[in-house]
């Protein structure tokens, strides 16, 4: 119980601190976004180069997926972790059901993330850097929150891999990082060479 105790207290630092991020980033976003349509000359703060283009992306069809700009979704997600976090800080009990929530959530968040990163590489062909730092926190949110599930029976994906999932959880957050930066890499590893 003392374990699960502590990755709690973890889990609560990483709710917090990864939401607060999160919806800063969010929140950049939506005003670049809204400084475009109200500008068509107006440069993000974001724009560093070709490859680094907040302005390449905010503009595309994949910015605002469910016809409204997606950090709008960024704002209340994040909103909702940053709750659960502090509700743990205060050692309230969350009932299974508000786990299981949490980690619907952060798997949904997850999804939009590689599906976000797919669409950046290989159809928009830049990189947003405030996206960057949204995916950047949904990454150990996701891992912090499914590892605690599993951890605690809330969920199951059978007794042996829910255990490795658990000891393996630091080694998955870097290995999903790890991923996205070779593919990254893989992408553009001849743009400073033209």
């Amino acid at each position: 119980m003392e374990n699960q105790k502590a990755s709690y207290r973890q889990t609560a630092w990483i709710l917090v601190v990864g939401g607060i991020i999160g919806i800063f980033a969010s929140i950049e976003l939506i005003i670049q976004k809204i400084a475009v349509l109200s500008n068509p000359d107006f440069v993000p703060n974001c724009d560093i180069n070709p490859v680094l283009s907040c302005g390449s992306v905010i503009s595309t069809e994949q910015a605002s997926l469910f016809g409204f700009p997606n950090p709008v979704l960024g704002v209340i997600g994040f909103t909702i972790v940053i709750m659960f976090g502090a509700l743990l800080f205060a050692g309230i009990e969350l009932p299974r059901s508000m786990w299981l929530g949490l980690n619907a959530g952060a798997l949904a968040g997850m999804v939009f993330v590689i599906w976000l990163v797919s669409q950046s590489l290989y159809v928009i062909g830049a990189l947003c850097p405030w996206c960057m730092v949204v995916w950047a926190v949904t990454i150990p949110i996701f891992w912090q929150v499914t590892t605690d599930n599993l951890a605690g029976s809330k969920l199951s994906l059978g007794k042996s891999l829910s255990e490795i999932i658990v000891t393996l959880k630091w080694i998955l957050i870097g290995a999903t990082y790890l991923i996205i930066m070779a593919l990254i890499f893989v992408r553009w590893q001849d743009f400073g060479l033209k």
